[in-house]
């Protein structure tokens, strides 16, 4: 385990924030089963619960347990989160939970019902302290998904607690437990990973939450204690054994504090180290900064395939004007080095042709690293919000027996996105290794991966993504008039900017 600096903001290299051992780790994919593995773990907890997210509902269901409309006794275990969290505490009194939320969000709760209740019973209870987070720069988020239990096993990831994230890796068309909590309406399907560490890995991320934590006002938190128990699910077998991890953040400057951008270089170096392929998932394709890293994979003589996994449009209509439109440009701009043809983006569907809406971050390269966190392909993720990413690269000393299962999780992902077995998806890939001849060749009767479909911009649409008027790279830019300085193809950077 690398020694920590006596400055918290200080990393070990310009990338990585902190190395450190897990002896267990494990990627789960979409919310279904992480909720259920969340409402074991919590359960197993005996000192402390934090709880970090961009945001929580507190009427979500975790999994087994009573319901709201059957209730055989209260003293069954409850499987709606914010009487779950309240149980927890009655059944272990020494039991110390902290929930941490982006404030900007806070104006949902009053149209969340019973969850204005569920505040009021958290606020009275003495093991319960919820709190907004506020410390960052107007028009900047705090984005981190990080669970950390005792500081002996944690989470971070893409996955809030929150509704419309629950689904399976089927992603059933109108599967009537994808339901927003107390409503009728039925939400499409929805895909999402998160990664569980354990051990010294927990307990970097259990520092990490704690700094988050204070610099939000919140009262110092010491360290838990050490014991033997772990929280992981006994019946959860880890995919990683003994593990070195890699901890990466993003954080604006504010109020004394520095700016750290490991995970915009992390991303350059990933890219940068790239032979043979690279698969991702994110929820954007709007970074500069990672369009001109894969742009110059691209002009190199042989360059590795890139595919990447998103949405077919992004959520809202800010968000559309904002990110769609970006990636629009970068993908004409990408294609002008792209001379072998080898970076595509594809959209999953389920069964039934309805698109799968990707909020996943990772990244896949060569088989050697696996990356995931709650960091996106946007200049916000990369400048503005408060983010955290995990990764484990084979490469590193002592972690060559990773790439096997790295190599399994991609697999496994190509087989839920493409209606496919991960045995037949292996034995494509042993014979042909392109991924982009296997899903060309996949079936196109059930769920599979469409190439995106690039539309023509309006002139004020270039306009405002070129800029980045939504998507800015510092919050400085937020507030800046156009400038030559600033955008997608500023002065300086290597894209050109497309016709």
């Amino acid at each position: 385990m690398a020694a920590p600096s006596d400055d918290p903001d200080s990393g070990i290299s310009p990338s990585v924030w902190r190395f450190v051992r897990a002896s267990r780790a494990h990627v789960v994919i979409d919310a279904a089963d992480y909720f259920e593995v969340m409402q074991t773990a919590m359960r197993r907890a005996r000192q402390r619960i934090l709880l970090i997210g961009w945001d929580f509902d507190s009427r979500i269901h975790l999994g087994q347990g009573r319901r709201w409309w059957n209730r055989p006794s209260k003293l069954a275990m409850p499987a709606r989160l914010g009487a779950y969290i309240v149980w927890l505490c009655k059944r272990t009194p020494d039991l110390q939970v902290r929930l941490l939320k982006w404030n900007i969000g806070a104006l949902k709760f009053i149209f969340r019902g019973s969850m204005a209740l569920d505040l009021l019973r958290w606020l009275f209870h003495r093991q319960i302290d919820f709190k907004f987070d506020s410390a960052h720069p107007i028009g900047c988020s705090h984005h981190q998904k990080i669970v950390v239990i005792d500081d002996k096993f944690a989470v971070c990831g893409g996955i809030d607690m929150t509704s419309d994230r629950w689904d399976t890796p089927e992603h059933r068309e109108n599967d009537p437990r994808r339901r927003l909590p107390y409503g009728r309406r039925l939400y499409g399907p929805w895909h999402d990973l998160t990664m569980l560490v354990e051990g010294e890995a927990a307990a970097a991320l259990g520092e990490l939450g704690r700094q988050r934590w204070a610099l939000a006002g919140g009262p110092p938190l010491d360290p838990c204690w050490q014991q033997s128990a772990s929280p992981w699910p006994s019946e959860l077998k880890a995919e990683f054994i003994d593990v070195e991890v890699g901890i990466s953040r993003t954080r604006a400057a504010w109020n004394g504090t520095s700016e750290l951008r490991e995970i915009e270089r992390l991303f350059i170096e990933h890219i940068a180290r790239a032979k043979h392929f690279i698969y991702a998932e994110s929820q954007y394709f709007a970074a500069r900064a990672v369009a001109e890293a894969i742009a110059r994979k691209m002009a190199e003589p042989d360059p590795p395939e890139v595919v990447l996994i998103n949405p077919l449009s992004a959520e809202g209509w800010l968000e559309q004007a904002a990110m769609d439109g970006a990636r629009v440009r970068l993908c004409h701009a990408v294609a002008e080095h792209d001379h072998a043809q080898r970076f595509r983006i594809f959209v999953p569907r389920n069964a039934a042709g309805t698109p799968i809406y990707i909020h996943a971050k990772m990244m896949i390269v060569d088989d050697e690293v696996v990356r995931i966190g709650s960091a996106n392909m946007n200049n916000r993720s990369l400048g503005l919000d408060s983010e955290c990413d995990v990764f484990i690269d084979a490469a590193r000393p002592g972690n060559g027996h990773a790439k096997a299962a790295i190599t399994r999780l991609r697999h496994r992902l190509l087989a839920e996105h493409c209606g496919m077995k991960m045995e037949d998806v292996r034995q494509a890939l042993a014979a042909n290794p392109s991924m982009l001849a296997l899903i060309q060749n996949a079936p196109k009767s059930g769920k599979r991966l469409d190439a995106l479909h690039l539309p023509e911009l309006t002139e004020t649409e270039k306009a405002v993504a070129d800029n980045a008027l939504l998507d800015p790279e510092r919050p400085e830019e937020l507030f800046e008039p156009f400038s030559k300085r600033r955008g997608l193809f500023a002065r300086g950077g290597w894209l050109r900017r497309p016709r």
